[in-house]
């Protein structure tokens, strides 16, 4: 496993990145719980990746609305690229649009400088299909670089990861699955990472996601909980 140090120039902090999101996110919500996504104590936020997809992202933002939440949507550059009217459509019914590469790449097994050029080429894109400059940056597979910090931070873009996720892109997620993976950091000032396409998941398997939001959302507001956008979670 790579194991390579980071230098947080924001916080002056130091943290040990070790590969994949999941074996090293434990130490993250420890040490830097802002860079996690930890945010106000009455407040849950939702957010999406890998789309905009025509096939299930609206079918996304039509629960969304049956249930009155709204959301951030982590998009892939070459993907709102080739759908910008959906990115559109995104913002027109008041979620928020961030950044996730301009590519779904692992930044370690990228080549120097193209990391760089992809952030911003993504955020420039973002900004010119919403109108809005976007806030948030969340890399592929959850692995941060020395170079995509040193880049989002030059963009004017703030890292974000998750505190729970649902693992809904297996190809045995169902909406009960994700809703039990998700359950026990199911809590206020938590940040909830799905999908809402399966560009990088099991065909298909945005669905169980999609089923889970109704239940996702009952559980938070039975605990008083609200549920929103990062823009609205107050991280640290």
């Amino acid at each position: 496993m790579c194991r390579t140090a980071l230098t947080l120039g924001l916080t002056g902090l130091a943290l040990l990145h070790a590969g994949p999101a999941a074996t090293w996110l434990p130490a993250v919500r420890r040490r830097l719980p802002g860079l996690a996504g930890v945010g106000d104590a009455g407040h849950v936020a939702l957010t999406f990746d890998d789309g905009p997809d025509p096939g299930s992202t609206p079918r996304f933002l039509a629960e969304l609305d049956r249930l009155g939440c709204r959301a951030t949507f982590f998009v892939v550059g070459a993907t709102l690229a080739r759908h910008p009217d959906l990115g559109r459509r995104i913002v027109a019914e008041g979620h928020e649009v961030a950044v996730h590469g301009w590519r779904h790449r692992n930044a370690l097994l990228t080549r120097p400088g193209r990391v760089t050029g992809e952030i911003a080429r993504a955020a420039d894109l973002v900004a010119a299909v919403t109108g809005a400059e976007p806030v948030w940056y969340r890399p592929p597979y959850g692995v941060l670089s020395a170079e995509t910090l040193t880049a989002a931070r030059r963009r004017g873009l703030r890292p974000v990861l998750w505190t729970t996720w649902g693992k809904d892109w297996t190809r045995s997620a169902d909406p009960v699955s994700v809703l039990a993976t998700l359950a026990p950091g199911l809590r206020g000032g938590a940040t909830v990472l799905l999908h809402d396409c399966d560009h990088t998941s099991a065909p298909g398997a945005w669905r169980s996601a999609l089923g889970a939001l109704p239940g996702l959302v009952a559980r938070c507001r039975d605990l008083g909980l609200r549920v929103g956008p990062l823009a609205e979670h107050g991280v640290r």
